[in-house]
C-alpha cells in the first residue's frame, strides 16, 4: 500500500456499492412499471390484432388514409387557432400586474384538466342555448368541424397561457424596448426580437397542443358525432361496436408510431426551452396606467376568458335548471341510486372519484419523481426514459384500457377485479406531469451549491438531499396536484376499467348522459358542475404552490 495515501476504511468503502445500488433503484423503479402496466398491455393487444396478418391491409385502406389526414389537418388547425388566441393571453399574464392573477391562471386551466365529457357537454349546453345546437336556427354547430375546431381551443389555451406564459415572464423586456427605441415598429419586434426569443416555448406549446387534439376521444364523439372520426374515435368503435381487433390494433399502432415521433420532437424543444434562458428570475409584471393600455389587455386576455368562461357558466346553469325554473333538485336526485339509474349513488362515485385519483397521485408522485431525477442527471442517456413516460399521453385510451384487462389477468398480476387497476391507469396519464414539472427544476440547481454542502462534509447523498431537494419540493407538489386533477377527470381508460358498482365521477356523467331524461341529464351536469369545483380547488393549489420562476406547467 502506498503509505502517502489514507487507507479507505470498510464503512468508505461500502459508500461507492450504496450509491450504485440507490442509483440502480432509482431506474429500475419507473422502468419496471412502465413495463409492466404500460409496455406489456398496449404490446398484447396490438400483439393480438396483428397476429392473423391482416393489419397491413388495415393500412393500406384509403378509408385509413382518409382518417389519418382528417386527424392529422384537424390537430393541426386546432394547434394554429389556439396558438392564435393563447399568445396574447400568454402576454397579459406574463408581463401585466393583473389583480386576481392566480385566480385568472387557475381558471384558464380549469378545462384542460376538466374530462373532455364534461367539456363536451357544456359546449352542447351553449350551442343550445344560444340557438346554434339546431338545424333550425339556421346556424348550426354540433356536429360540424367548427365545433371540434372551437371546442380543442377552449381546452388548450391553457396550455399556451403556461408553457409560453411562463418563458416569457423570464425574459428581460429591455431588448424589445431597446429595438423600439431604434425605430422598429411592433411587428417587426414581434418577428425579429420577440418570436426568436420564444422559439422554444411556442414550439414546446404547439406540440403538446397538437399532441391533445391528434388524440382526441370525448370531444370528438360528443360535439363531432359520427360523421368526423378520427383515428382515435374508429379505435374504440373498431375494439367495442365491431369486435374488429385487427382494425382497432393497427389503427393504433399507426397512432403510436406518429405519436412517438411527435414526443420525441416535443421533448427536445422543452430541453431547449430549459436551457436558452438568459436568467431564472422572472422579470416583474407592470401595471397599466392609462386607460388605451388597460383597453389593450383587455382586448388580450377576453377572447380566451370568454371561452373559458361562458362553457363553465351555462354548466353550472344546466345543472340548476329543473323544469321551467331553477333549483337544487338535480344536486339532491344525487344521492339516489334508484333516481339516477346507476347501481349506487352518485354522491357515492364522488367518494370513488377522490379515492382513486388520490392513489394514483401517490403513484404518480413516486414513480414519476424518480423518473425526473434520471431524465435531469443522465442527460442526453436520459431522453429514452422521457420518452417512455410522455407516450402514454398519447396513446389510445381504448388501446390502453383494454390491453390492461387483456394483460394482466393471471397471477401474480391478475387486476382485473382489483380496485387498485383504475389509480393504475390514471397514475399513467398523471406521471408525464409530475415528471414535466420536476425536471426544469432538478435541472437548474447550481451544482456550486452540492459542492458548498461537500465542503461543509456532506457525502454525495446527503448533498443531494438537503440541495436538490429542497428546490424540487414545490414543483413535486405542483406535480403531485395536476396528476390529482388529470386523475379526477381521466375518463377514456376509466370507462374500461371500473367496476359496474364502482363508478368515478366521469364514468357516471357517461351513464347518465346515455340515458334519455331532463332529470338524468340534469344531475349529469350537477356531477359535473362537482368535479369542476374540485379540479378548480386542485389548480388552484397549483397556483399557491408553483414556484414564480418555473418554466412549463
Amino acid at each position: 500500500m502506498d503509505p502517502g495515501r489514507p487507507a479507505l476504511s470498510p464503512r468508505s468503502g461500502r459508500r461507492p456499492a450504496r450509491a450504485a445500488l440507490a442509483w440502480a433503484a432509482v431506474v429500475v423503479v419507473p422502468v419496471a412499471f412502465l413495463a409492466v402496466f404500460f409496455a406489456y398491455p398496449v404490446a398484447s393487444i396490438i400483439g393480438r390484432g396483428l397476429a392473423d396478418g391482416a393489419a397491413l391491409d388495415v393500412v393500406r385502406r384509403r378509408s385509413t388514409g382518409r382518417l389519418l389526414w382528417f386527424t392529422f389537418w384537424q390537430a393541426a388547425a386546432s394547434t394554429l387557432l389556439t396558438l392564435a388566441v393563447g399568445l396574447p393571453a400568454a402576454w397579459a399574464v406574463a408581463r401585466v400586474d393583473l389583480p386576481g392573477r392566480r385566480l385568472l391562471r387557475a381558471l384558464l386551466v380549469v378545462p384542460f384538466v376538466l374530462p373532455t365529457l364534461v367539456v363536451g357537454a357544456a359546449l352542447q349546453g351553449v350551442f343550445d342555448r344560444f340557438g346554434v345546437g339546431r338545424e333550425a336556427t339556421g346556424l348550426r354547430l354540433q356536429g360540424t368541424v367548427g365545433a371540434i375546431l372551437l371546442a380543442h381551443l377552449v381546452l388548450n389555451v391553457a396550455v399556451v397561457v403556461r408553457v409560453v406564459g411562463g418563458y416569457w415572464a423570464l425574459l428581460d423586456p429591455r431588448t424589445e424596448e431597446a429595438a423600439r427605441v431604434l425605430g422598429a415598429g411592433r411587428w417587426r419586434v414581434w418577428r425579429e426580437v420577440l418570436a426568436p426569443r420564444l422559439a422554444p416555448a411556442l414550439w414546446s406549446a404547439a406540440g403538446i397542443v397538437f399532441l391533445f387534439c391528434f388524440t382526441s376521444f370525448g370531444i370528438i364523439l360528443t360535439v363531432g358525432g359520427p360523421g368526423h372520426p378520427t383515428l382515435e374515435t374508429e379505435i374504440w368503435r373498431a375494439a367495442t361496436q365491431r369486435t374488429d381487433l385487427t382494425t382497432a390494433a393497427a389503427l393504433a399502432l399507426v397512432q403510436l408510431l406518429a405519436v412517438a415521433a411527435l414526443v420525441l420532437a416535443v421533448s427536445a424543444l422543452e430541453a431547449r426551452a430549459g436551457a436558452g434562458l438568459p436568467a431564472r428570475r422572472p422579470v416583474p409584471p407592470q401595471r397599466p396606467r392609462r386607460a388605451r393600455a388597460w383597453l389593450a389587455v383587455a382586448g388580450a386576455l377576453g377572447p380566451a376568458l370568454v371561452l373559458v368562461v361562458v362553457p363553465l357558466a351555462v354548466l353550472v346553469e344546466r345543472s340548476l335548471w329543473v323544469g321551467d325554473g331553477h333549483g337544487l333538485d338535480n344536486y339532491r336526485a344525487l344521492g339516489s341510486g334508484r333516481a339516477s339509474g346507476l347501481f349506487v349513488s352518485p354522491w357515492e362515485a364522488v367518494g370513488n372519484s377522490l379515492r382513486a385519483a388520490g392513489l394514483a397521485m401517490a403513484i404518480a408522485v413516486v414513480v414519476g419523481g424518480l423518473a425526473a431525477v434520471v431524465v435531469a442527471r443522465a442527460g442526453g442517456r436520459g431522453r429514452a426514459l422521457d420518452l417512455a413516460v410522455m407516450v402514454p399521453l398519447g396513446t389510445s385510451a381504448v388501446t390502453l384500457g383494454f390491453g390492461i384487462l387483456i394483460a394482466l389477468d393471471s397471477p401474480p398480476l391478475d387486476l382485473r377485479t382489483s380496485p387498485a387497476i383504475v389509480p393504475i391507469a390514471q397514475a399513467l396519464v398523471g406521471i408525464p406531469f409530475v415528471v414535466r414539472s420536476l425536471v426544469p427544476a432538478l435541472r437548474a440547481v447550481d451544482p456550486r451549491q452540492r459542492e458548498a454542502a461537500a465542503v461543509l462534509g456532506a457525502g454525495p447523498v446527503r448533498a443531494r438531499l438537503e440541495v436538490d431537494v429542497a428546490l424540487a419540493v414545490r414543483p413535486l407538489l405542483v406535480g403531485a396536484a395536476f396528476a390529482f386533477a388529470i386523475a379526477l377527470g381521466e375518463f377514456g381508460a376509466t370507462s374500461f376499467l371500473a367496476r359496474p358498482d364502482a363508478p368515478t365521477v366521469p364514468v357516471a356523467m357517461f351513464r347518465l348522459l346515455g340515458r334519455p331524461g331532463a332529470a338524468l341529464r340534469g344531475q349529469a351536469m350537477a356531477l359535473g358542475t362537482i368535479l369542476a369545483v374540485l379540479t378548480a380547488l386542485s389548480v388552484l393549489v397549483i397556483e399557491r404552490l408553483r414556484p414564480r420562476d418555473a418554466l412549463g406547467w
